[in-house]
């Protein structure tokens, strides 16, 4: 009976046409570390869709927030979080960390 069920995914897998290629993205890192995103300016490439990767070194937590970028992931005290972007227009986007908006701030600039 196994086989039978096996034989007919395949069968239907393989009428199903050939796989499309994976998007590839581009994987960027951020630190947070004394209350300040490192670095503070990111430069990604335009019409793509990419992955921060962002590493919050500090012993508190902090949001990372972009009102333009439409994302807010708050990354817990020593620990890491992956927030995807994209694709973006040519342009300068913000973000600042949520608890503490005077020191954690930057940008990500599409090219």
């Amino acid at each position: 009976m196994r086989l039978v069920v096996l034989m007919v995914f395949l069968a239907a897998l393989a009428s199903a046409g050939p796989a499309l290629p994976a998007a590839a993205e581009d994987s960027y890192g951020l630190t947070i570390r004394e209350h300040k995103f490192i670095p503070d300016t990111l430069e990604v490439p335009a019409n793509a869709r990419v992955k921060l990767v962002v590493k919050n070194e500090d012993a508190t937590p902090e949001e990372f927030d972009s009102d333009n970028l439409h994302r807010e992931k708050v990354v817990p005290a020593g620990a890491e979080a992956v927030i995807y972007i994209g694709p973006l227009k040519p342009g300068t986007y913000d973000f600042k960390g949520e608890y503490h908006q005077d020191t954690a701030r930057g940008r990500v600039i599409a090219r």
